[in-house]
């Protein structure tokens, strides 16, 4: 079986957030890149299938520039067969689910696996688009995933409960928590990372479908005012007039 996991590249969740002077771009200036956490389940899980199947594959991929291949590197070492990087900044979601579908349909592979969302842009679209695109079934998001020979179960979250799907491969799925315990690097598979392949493809010629206008940081925190008890028509006055939430 094939397995082929989506990973992006995102800032530390420690970081602290910088825009470039215009406020259309993230500035990376001395910023540390993890793998996207919710990517880390997806690409545990599908080590452990293969494992449990005696073989298979498991690629990953990342669209995104040369810098992200020390995360790239980090997948490998976690457990990955060979990796592929598709050389270009991920526009929008659109334009990286081009690309991972004209991946994934050069290669076919079984199961495509993807982190339910990225922690940046928080956007939970691109799962649904490679299915789309590929005219495969989309399941999202997934909290368990089990395969008996060809066929898979999951268990997705829905509002007030959860939901049993059994689906065919091929199939797109998106993975959260507590699908599995995302696995550490050991040395020995940070030594073989090294030399497992990495290819790099050049992407399609298709163009983003929207553009950022500008990004914007929250409002800071403002102070905090203490109201006396005996003052009620104070704090609803306050809550009314300036809060604004009532």
């Amino acid at each position: 079986m094939k397995f082929l996991v989506c990973i992006s590249n995102v800032p530390d969740t420690t970081t602290k957030i910088a825009f470039t002077p215009d406020n259309k771009e993230f500035n990376k200036a001395g910023v540390q890149f993890v793998i996207n956490p919710w990517d880390e389940y997806a690409l545990t899980r599908a080590i452990e299938l293969k494992e449990a199947q005696g073989g298979g594959t498991v690629t990953v991929l990342n669209v995104g520039e040369a810098d992200t291949e020390p995360n790239i590197r980090k997948a490998l070492a976690i457990g990955a067969d060979d990796a592929i990087r598709v050389n270009a900044h991920p526009k929008d979601a659109f334009f990286v689910a081009q690309q991972i579908a004209s991946i994934a349909k050069d290669g076919g592979y079984d199961v495509i696996l993807m982190g339910k969302e990225s922690i940046d842009y928080n956007g939970f679209q691109v799962h649904g688009m490679v299915g789309e695109l590929l005219g495969i079934p989309t399941v999202a998001p997934a909290m368990k995933l089990d395969l008996s020979g060809n066929t898979a179960t999951l268990e997705r979250e829905i509002e007030g409960g959860k939901e049993i799907v059994e689906v065919n491969t091929p199939f797109v799925a998106s993975c959260q928590q507590p699908m599995c315990e995302p696995r550490i690097p050991n040395m020995r598979g940070i030594m073989t990372a090294r030399t497992k392949p990495l290819k790099v493809v050049e992407a399609t010629a298709d163009a983003a479908r929207t553009e950022v206008a500008a990004f914007a940081l929250p409002p800071q925190k403002q102070g905090v005012k203490l109201i006396p008890a005996e003052s009620a028509g104070d704090l609803i006055r306050l809550l009314r007039n300036e809060a604004k939430v009532i």
